[in-house]
Protein backbone atom coordinates (compact mmCIF):
# COMPACT_ATOMS: atom_id res chain seq x y z
CA UNK A 1 0.00 0.00 0.00
CA UNK A 2 1.29 3.49 -0.83
CA UNK A 3 1.60 5.14 2.57
CA UNK A 4 1.64 8.74 1.36
CA UNK A 5 -1.51 8.40 -0.71
CA UNK A 6 0.08 10.69 -3.27
CA UNK A 7 -0.50 10.35 -6.99
CA UNK A 8 1.60 11.82 -9.80
CA UNK A 9 0.24 12.46 -13.29
CA UNK A 10 2.53 12.60 -16.31
CA UNK A 11 0.66 13.19 -19.59
CA UNK A 12 2.38 11.88 -22.69
CA UNK A 13 2.38 14.08 -25.77
CA UNK A 14 2.74 11.07 -28.07
CA UNK A 15 -0.88 11.57 -29.15
CA UNK A 16 -0.90 15.35 -28.95
CA UNK A 17 -0.79 17.65 -31.97
CA UNK A 18 2.92 17.74 -32.84
CA UNK A 19 2.40 20.94 -34.84
CA UNK A 20 1.14 22.85 -31.80
CA UNK A 21 2.94 21.28 -28.87
CA UNK A 22 3.46 24.46 -26.87
CA UNK A 23 -0.31 25.00 -26.65
CA UNK A 24 -1.00 21.30 -26.17
CA UNK A 25 1.32 21.25 -23.15
CA UNK A 26 -0.22 24.45 -21.82
CA UNK A 27 -3.63 22.75 -21.75
CA UNK A 28 -2.46 20.33 -19.06
CA UNK A 29 0.22 22.30 -17.24
CA UNK A 30 -1.95 23.39 -14.31
CA UNK A 31 -3.17 19.87 -13.50
CA UNK A 32 -0.07 17.73 -14.13
CA UNK A 33 3.10 16.95 -12.21
CA UNK A 34 5.37 16.09 -15.12
CA UNK A 35 5.41 15.99 -18.91
CA UNK A 36 6.21 12.57 -20.37
CA UNK A 37 8.38 13.03 -23.45
CA UNK A 38 8.62 9.85 -25.54
CA UNK A 39 11.89 9.72 -27.47
CA UNK A 40 11.93 6.99 -30.12
CA UNK A 41 14.72 6.40 -32.61
CA UNK A 42 13.17 3.86 -35.01
CA UNK A 43 15.88 1.42 -33.93
CA UNK A 44 15.14 0.27 -30.38
CA UNK A 45 11.45 0.59 -31.25
CA UNK A 46 9.88 0.70 -34.74
CA UNK A 47 8.85 4.34 -34.57
CA UNK A 48 10.44 7.80 -34.57
CA UNK A 49 9.24 10.80 -32.61
CA UNK A 50 11.68 13.64 -31.91
CA UNK A 51 15.25 14.48 -32.83
CA UNK A 52 17.54 15.62 -30.04
CA UNK A 53 17.25 19.18 -31.32
CA UNK A 54 13.45 19.10 -31.23
CA UNK A 55 13.46 17.43 -27.83
CA UNK A 56 15.67 20.21 -26.52
CA UNK A 57 13.18 22.81 -27.80
CA UNK A 58 10.26 21.03 -26.11
CA UNK A 59 12.13 20.81 -22.83
CA UNK A 60 12.91 24.52 -23.00
CA UNK A 61 9.33 25.70 -23.55
CA UNK A 62 7.52 23.12 -21.41
CA UNK A 63 5.88 24.65 -18.36
CA UNK A 64 6.05 21.22 -16.76
CA UNK A 65 9.12 19.35 -15.52
CA UNK A 66 10.03 16.93 -18.30
CA UNK A 67 10.59 13.20 -17.86
CA UNK A 68 12.28 11.99 -21.03
CA UNK A 69 11.46 8.35 -21.73
CA UNK A 70 14.28 7.16 -23.94
CA UNK A 71 13.20 4.31 -26.20
CA UNK A 72 16.51 4.44 -28.02
CA UNK A 73 19.71 2.57 -28.63
CA UNK A 74 22.81 3.68 -26.70
CA UNK A 75 21.25 5.40 -23.67
CA UNK A 76 24.67 5.07 -22.04
CA UNK A 77 25.98 7.94 -24.17
CA UNK A 78 22.77 9.77 -25.06
CA UNK A 79 21.01 9.70 -21.68
CA UNK A 80 23.34 12.26 -20.05
CA UNK A 81 22.80 14.62 -23.00
CA UNK A 82 19.07 14.77 -22.23
CA UNK A 83 19.99 15.59 -18.65
CA UNK A 84 22.12 18.46 -19.98
CA UNK A 85 19.09 19.76 -21.89
CA UNK A 86 17.39 20.38 -18.56
CA UNK A 87 15.15 17.34 -18.10
CA UNK A 88 13.74 16.86 -14.62
CA UNK A 89 14.34 13.14 -15.08
CA UNK A 90 15.69 10.82 -17.73
CA UNK A 91 14.34 7.28 -18.00
CA UNK A 92 16.21 4.69 -20.05
CA UNK A 93 15.35 1.09 -20.92
CA UNK A 94 17.13 -1.69 -19.10
CA UNK A 95 17.03 -3.72 -22.30
CA UNK A 96 19.08 -1.11 -24.18
CA UNK A 97 21.71 -0.09 -21.64
CA UNK A 98 25.20 -1.57 -21.52
CA UNK A 99 26.28 -0.38 -18.05
CA UNK A 100 23.23 0.57 -16.02
CA UNK A 101 25.02 1.75 -12.87
CA UNK A 102 27.43 3.94 -14.79
CA UNK A 103 24.60 5.44 -16.85
CA UNK A 104 22.62 6.16 -13.68
CA UNK A 105 25.64 7.98 -12.26
CA UNK A 106 26.28 9.93 -15.47
CA UNK A 107 22.68 11.11 -15.75
CA UNK A 108 22.60 12.19 -12.12
CA UNK A 109 25.93 13.99 -12.42
CA UNK A 110 24.43 16.05 -15.25
CA UNK A 111 21.64 17.31 -13.04
CA UNK A 112 18.66 15.01 -13.65
CA UNK A 113 16.84 12.41 -11.68
CA UNK A 114 16.98 9.00 -13.27
CA UNK A 115 14.51 6.25 -14.08
CA UNK A 116 14.68 2.77 -15.54
CA UNK A 117 11.97 1.31 -17.78
CA UNK A 118 11.31 -2.36 -18.40
CA UNK A 119 9.33 -3.95 -21.24
CA UNK A 120 6.44 -6.35 -20.60
CA UNK A 121 8.60 -9.44 -21.18
CA UNK A 122 11.32 -8.27 -18.77
CA UNK A 123 10.91 -9.65 -15.26
CA UNK A 124 11.18 -7.38 -12.24
CA UNK A 125 14.06 -9.49 -10.96
CA UNK A 126 16.22 -8.12 -13.79
CA UNK A 127 16.04 -4.61 -12.33
CA UNK A 128 15.58 -5.35 -8.62
CA UNK A 129 19.20 -4.67 -7.63
CA UNK A 130 19.10 -1.23 -9.28
CA UNK A 131 15.90 0.09 -7.73
CA UNK A 132 17.59 1.60 -4.68
CA UNK A 133 19.80 3.69 -6.99
CA UNK A 134 17.05 5.32 -9.07
CA UNK A 135 14.25 7.85 -8.65
CA UNK A 136 11.63 6.16 -10.84
CA UNK A 137 10.83 2.66 -12.03
CA UNK A 138 8.69 2.49 -15.17
CA UNK A 139 6.81 -0.72 -15.84
CA UNK A 140 5.49 -0.71 -19.39
CA UNK A 141 1.89 -1.86 -19.67
CA UNK A 142 2.14 -2.05 -23.47
CA UNK A 143 4.99 -2.90 -25.83
CA UNK A 144 6.89 0.39 -26.30
CA UNK A 145 6.75 2.07 -29.68
CA UNK A 146 3.23 3.28 -30.36
CA UNK A 147 0.48 5.13 -28.50
CA UNK A 148 -3.09 3.95 -28.24
CA UNK A 149 -2.37 0.31 -27.44
CA UNK A 150 -4.50 -1.79 -25.09
CA UNK A 151 -3.54 -2.00 -21.41
CA UNK A 152 -1.83 -5.27 -20.50
CA UNK A 153 -3.59 -6.53 -17.40
CA UNK A 154 -1.03 -9.29 -16.91
CA UNK A 155 1.62 -6.69 -15.99
CA UNK A 156 -0.15 -5.94 -12.70
CA UNK A 157 1.51 -8.89 -10.99
CA UNK A 158 4.85 -7.28 -11.83
CA UNK A 159 3.64 -3.92 -10.47
CA UNK A 160 2.64 -5.62 -7.20
CA UNK A 161 6.05 -7.25 -6.86
CA UNK A 162 7.76 -3.93 -7.58
CA UNK A 163 5.60 -2.16 -4.98
CA UNK A 164 6.54 -4.70 -2.31
CA UNK A 165 10.22 -4.18 -3.13
CA UNK A 166 10.00 -0.38 -3.21
CA UNK A 167 8.17 -0.26 0.11
CA UNK A 168 11.24 -1.86 1.69
CA UNK A 169 13.57 0.80 0.25
CA UNK A 170 14.77 3.65 2.42
CA UNK A 171 13.39 7.13 1.74
CA UNK A 172 13.14 8.77 -0.66
CA UNK A 173 11.58 5.81 -2.42
CA UNK A 174 11.46 5.78 -6.23
CA UNK A 175 8.17 6.48 -7.95
CA UNK A 176 6.49 3.44 -9.47
CA UNK A 177 5.26 4.51 -12.87
CA UNK A 178 3.06 2.71 -15.41
CA UNK A 179 2.82 3.65 -19.06
CA UNK A 180 0.53 2.21 -21.71
CA UNK A 181 -3.22 2.06 -22.07
CA UNK A 182 -3.83 4.14 -18.94
CA UNK A 183 -7.38 5.50 -19.00
CA UNK A 184 -10.39 5.96 -16.75
CA UNK A 185 -11.06 2.25 -17.26
CA UNK A 186 -7.59 0.99 -16.23
CA UNK A 187 -6.03 3.50 -13.83
CA UNK A 188 -7.83 2.11 -10.78
CA UNK A 189 -6.41 -1.35 -11.43
CA UNK A 190 -2.90 0.08 -11.78
CA UNK A 191 -3.27 2.16 -8.61
CA UNK A 192 -4.62 -0.77 -6.63
CA UNK A 193 -1.64 -2.82 -7.78
CA UNK A 194 0.77 -0.24 -6.36
CA UNK A 195 1.59 2.31 -9.04
CA UNK A 196 1.68 5.94 -7.92
CA UNK A 197 2.81 7.69 -11.12
CA UNK A 198 0.71 7.41 -14.26
CA UNK A 199 1.51 8.17 -17.87
CA UNK A 200 -1.61 8.83 -19.96
CA UNK A 201 -1.53 9.86 -23.60
CA UNK A 202 -4.46 8.89 -25.81
CA UNK A 203 -6.97 9.13 -22.97
CA UNK A 204 -5.89 12.72 -22.32
CA UNK A 205 -5.17 14.30 -25.68
CA UNK A 206 -7.95 12.55 -27.57
CA UNK A 207 -10.53 13.70 -25.00
CA UNK A 208 -12.61 16.85 -25.41
CA UNK A 209 -10.99 18.42 -22.35
CA UNK A 210 -7.47 17.15 -21.57
CA UNK A 211 -7.21 19.00 -18.26
CA UNK A 212 -10.51 17.67 -16.94
CA UNK A 213 -9.57 14.15 -17.99
CA UNK A 214 -6.33 14.40 -16.02
CA UNK A 215 -8.23 15.65 -12.97
CA UNK A 216 -10.60 12.69 -13.28
CA UNK A 217 -7.77 10.19 -13.71
CA UNK A 218 -5.94 11.53 -10.66
CA UNK A 219 -9.06 11.30 -8.54
CA UNK A 220 -9.80 7.76 -9.65
CA UNK A 221 -6.29 6.70 -8.68
CA UNK A 222 -6.42 8.55 -5.35
CA UNK A 223 -9.74 7.02 -4.42
CA UNK A 224 -8.45 3.53 -5.14
CA UNK A 225 -5.22 4.05 -3.19
CA UNK A 226 -7.11 5.38 -0.17
CA UNK A 227 -9.80 2.67 -0.24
Amino acid sequence: MISSGQVFMSPSILNANFDDLENEIAKVSSVSDFLHLDIMDNKFVPNFTFSMARASEIISFSKLPVDAHLMIEDPDNLGPKYAQFGCHSVTFHLEAVKDAKKTIENIKSNGSKVGIAIKPKTEFSAVADLVEHIDLLLIMTVEPGFGGQAFMQDQMSKVKIAREHIDKCSAPQPLLQVDGGISEYTIETAAQSGANCFVAGSAVFKSNDPAQMLIRLRQLALDKIKS
